[in-house]
């Protein structure tokens, strides 16, 4: 069987797919991945062995560049539509699979090409809380907020579907309507379909079923994450950086870009030693660096961070969900800044695991981030994270492909 995986995003929705891949693969199926045609996600597939199809414009270009205005929206989306349409049109086969995440205007052009081919259909949500359930909020996007009376999870994600409609229905339709498929009257439900994928593990991230069975909310299929094993070894000079003293605070924001990289350094590294802790920063897509050079602060890039996290202190993240889910598996104290989406959500779930802190807000101060730093590096703290280590699944990936190809 020919498996087309398809995502729009940042690493943390391109990783998953090549984890699965490889597992796929495994079992005797050809994969072909459409993702961005950024040069680090191109690498990591290629490490894993898939040969990516590149769709779209990088991820990293958009989000570091000026913030889109409102009325560029619906070009940008029917864009994303067109794009993963034609790439999974000419990737995928009749009879074949098509699993889709990722931004849900490239997710709803997979799922149309699927349909137009008679492939079988597969949304993963890489998340909980883009899948409607009555335990959450659906995301709120700026431009189109709920009204503040409306509190009830059942009538937001009611008042969900008019706005997927409005933001996306048009972008969705005309696409579906060019190539001779029926429009969808509720594009969020046909995309995400009545029986969605979760790759998440259940202990960071249960997922509560309703008490009964309820046609608004869909039946997920949580097969656990999906983790990419990593082999690369740490480069030498980190190596001998944490050779050289006690363990150090990693402090990283991954993916997101920050309006203030400098300002947000120096917090960082104050913040650290203020718990007499050395500091190593994740350079990642907000370009930390060292703020004085001195000996106790390391800056370092792209790194195996599985292999990196398990020598740390502690880890100060955004609160993505494969950052938090290697933190989880390092048995390391995690303090959660969280930035957007679902990062507050995954934010609420360490505190209450009580593996770390939620710190609360996007933008720390030295005294709010090291208040956070002292509950994470807490004893107790220390010692449920590293008790709930092993209790986080690492065969996600190889139950959702057996699942597929069942």
């Amino acid at each position: 069987m020919r498996v087309v995986l398809s995502t729009y995003g940042s690493r943390g929705d391109v990783e998953p797919m090549a984890a699965l891949a490889v597992r796929l693969r495994e079992l005797g199926a050809e994969v072909r991945v459409c993702a961005p045609p950024d040069e680090e996600f191109s690498a990591r597939l290629a490490e894993a062995g898939v040969e990516p199809v590149p769709v779209g414009q990088s991820v990293r270009a958009l989000v570091s560049g000026p913030p889109p205005k409102p009325g560029d929206l619906p070009a940008r989306a029917a864009r994303l539509v067109e794009q993963f349409h034609a790439a999974v049109l000419g990737a995928a086969e009749p009879g074949g699979a098509v699993l889709a995440t990722g931004l849900f205007p490239a997710a709803a052009g997979a799922q149309a090409a699927a349909e137009q081919l008679g492939a079988r259909f597969v949304y993963v949500a890489l998340q909980p809380t883009v899948l409607p359930s009555p335990h959450h909020r659906p995301f709120e996007y700026p431009m189109l907020p709920y009204p503040p009376e409306a509190t009830d999870p059942r009538e937001l994600w009611e008042l969900n579907i008019g706005t997927m409609n409005a933001l996306f229905g048009d972008a969705v339709n005309s696409r579906r309507a060019a190539v001779g498929l029926p429009e969808a009257d509720n594009v969020r439900d046909h995309v995400l379909t009545g029986r969605p994928w979760l790759a998440t593990d259940p202990l960071l991230d249960p997922w509560p079923r309703p008490a009964e069975a309820d046609a608004a909310w869909p039946e997920a299929v949580q097969t656990g994450a999906w983790i990419l094993p990593d082999e690369r070894p740490l480069p030498a000079d980190l190596s001998a950086f944490l050779a050289a003293g006690e363990a150090p605070v990693y402090v990283g924001f991954g993916s997101m870009p920050l309006r203030d990289p400098a300002g947000a350094a120096r917090v960082a590294v104050e913040a650290v030693r203020a718990q007499g802790r050395r500091v190593l920063l994740g350079r990642g897509w907000a370009r930390l660096a060292e703020v004085d050079g001195a000996e106790d602060c390391f800056a370092v890039g792209e790194v195996n961070q599985q292999a990196l996290f398990p020598k740390v202190a502690a880890v100060v993240h955004h609160g993505g969900a494969g950052t938090t889910t290697t933190a989880a598996r390092a048995g390391v104290p995690q303090v959660l800044v969280p930035q957007m989406v679902d990062q507050p959500y995954w934010a609420a779930r360490v505190a209450e695991l009580g593996i770390g802190a939620a710190h609360d807000g996007p933008t720390p101060t030295t005294a709010s981030l090291a208040a956070a730093l002292r509950r994470a590096l807490a004893p107790a703290t220390r010692e449920r994270a590293a008790a709930l280590s092993a209790r986080v699944r690492t065969d996600g990936a190889t139950a959702a492909a057996k699942l597929l190809l069942g």
